[in-house]
């Protein structure tokens, strides 16, 4: 970080938050950074509050992977994107002095919706039938048509992702140092007529994952990218493959992925 001194603060204003994030700025201008007002001045952006924020923090910058992210919580508990807290600003600054800062790179998805609007997410991507009615999607791993799924819907997720929505449906828990993604199916419907794989699977990075959907009412799903729905009443074809852009995120060195999942779940 020697050589990043331009910080923004992407937060929700309230007086509790006002007053720590104030003596956080004074101990950060008293060692050589600068607060800006634009994230498009910073090289270093930081989220306040929990894993949400951090992901709103993302997608209201840009995804930009020219600077640094980093998440710091506004409560007693760490968690997976927030490594700092907010009311210990001395701590950050001993970790900054005594190299106790780690970069991670993390991949994070592009989706593509009928060849024209594209998305990015760091979390998942999930689809969802709109009605109470199963909901059929042809899944094809770059040419090969895998299965046609029958069921709720699916959840494609990033290694980081893997431990939100993907984990609550019973898929795996993946080490980020991994490029790849995992499909989750939700609710889907085996029987001697229909089936699926009926497991999570993972595919690597150069492998793209394209959903066509069935007609016969399923053609206006619910979509969302990471914590945010998408509003579009339409679609025939979604395209999901892992970004040529990684979101680097400052950690402490002690505080890997896997101490944060024994610390979240064990």
């Amino acid at each position: 970080m020697a050589d990043r001194k331009n910080i923004y603060f992407y937060y929700k204003e309230t007086e509790k938050i006002h007053k720590d994030l104030n003596n956080l700025m004074n101990q950060m201008a008293e060692n050589g950074f600068k607060v800006v007002n634009s994230a498009k001045d910073a090289n270093i952006i930081a989220s306040i509050g929990g894993d949400g924020d951090f992901l709103q923090c993302i997608r209201r910058t840009g995804f930009r992977d020219d600077c640094l992210y980093a998440g710091f919580s506004n409560t007693d508990q760490l968690s997976f994107y927030c490594d700092f807290y907010l009311d210990h600003p001395e701590t950050i600054m001993d970790a900054i002095h005594n190299q106790q800062m780690k970069v991670r790179r993390y991949p994070i998805i592009e989706v593509t919706i009928d060849d024209e609007l594209s998305y990015l997410c760091i979390n998942e991507f999930s689809i969802q039938s709109a009605i109470v009615k199963t909901f059929i999607l042809d899944v094809y791993i770059n040419n090969l048509q895998l299965e046609t799924f029958r069921g709720d819907g699916l959840v494609i997720s990033t290694p980081t992702g893997s431990t939100a929505y993907n984990k609550s449906v019973h898929g795996a828990v993946v080490d980020p140092k991994l490029a790849c993604m995992q499909i989750t199916e939700l609710g889907s419907l085996n029987n001697n007529r229909y089936r699926t794989l009926g497991s999570p699977f993972i595919v690597s990075a150069d492998k793209t994952v394209t959903l066509i959907v069935g007609k016969e009412g399923n053609e206006h799903p619910i979509m969302a990218i990471d914590n945010e729905a998408l509003s579009i009443r339409q679609v025939e074809k979604i395209q999901i493959k892992l970004s040529d852009k990684k979101i680097k995120t400052v950690k402490l060195k002690d505080n890997t992925f896997w101490h944060k999942v024994k610390r979240t779940f064990l």
